[in-house]
């Protein structure tokens, strides 16, 4: 099967699962191909809905909760969001479709990891930002931004991230050290954050 057609049956199946419900959401995910993103061997996997293995103990996350999240963070063109967990660049790239070059920036704590994404997603015309460095800091030269996102699992949401989103905006990511749960939560000015809680996940945990 060729792998746009694969890819916008993936897609269909989502949005009639309402499990993406917005079209920016859909859209961006038809035209990021994900296939480029995993090795060879696993390309003829990459529109099945589940997360693979990318290497370094690392995985590109399942189509679903890639689309899950980017509904979750309500970003339009133009806002600028903070990835922490750059991985193979798969989600930085779906995010930067919605929100347009040069307004997504990642974070990556594995310097193989971060310099190959940063690679993949230059020659895949994908202008995004990506620093190797500790998540746990975001990148406080850039802030503020308009929402963030982690693609690995915190016990804690980082203080740091939530203090460079800005207020009206959202984190979202996996929280808890044992079982962990997706959760969008809103910084409010006294440092502190609403939280909602959207489902238990299983993400590999933040190094």
């Amino acid at each position: 099967m060729e792998m746009a057609t694969a890819r916008d049956r993936l897609v269909d199946s989502l949005v009639a699962n309402d499990i993406i419900t917005k079209s920016s959401t859909a859209e961006a995910m038809r035209a990021v191909p994900r296939h480029e993103f995993v090795d060879a061997d696993q390309q003829e996997q990459a529109y099945q809905d589940r997360p693979l293995p990318i290497g370094n103990d690392q995985t590109i996350s399942a189509p679903h909760m890639v689309g899950q999240m980017l509904d979750l963070l309500d970003v339009a063109p133009g806002d600028r969001v903070l990835e922490i967990g750059t991985g193979c660049g798969y989600h930085a790239a779906v995010t930067s479709e919605v929100v347009g070059d040069g307004n997504v920036y990642s974070v990556e704590y594995d310097p193989d990891l971060g310099e190959a994404a940063r690679e993949r997603l230059a020659d895949l015309g994908y202008d995004v930002a990506v620093r190797i460095g500790d998540g746990r800091e975001g990148w406080p030269e850039e802030a503020p931004f308009d929402a963030s996102y982690l693609t690995c699992a915190a016990a804690e949401p980082p203080s740091a991230v939530l203090e460079q989103t800005a207020t009206d905006g959202a984190v979202v990511g996996p929280f808890g050290s044992g079982q962990q749960e997706l959760k969008r939560l809103v910084p409010q000015p006294d440092g502190s954050y609403d939280a909602e809680t959207i489902a238990p996940v299983r993400f590999v945990t933040m190094r």
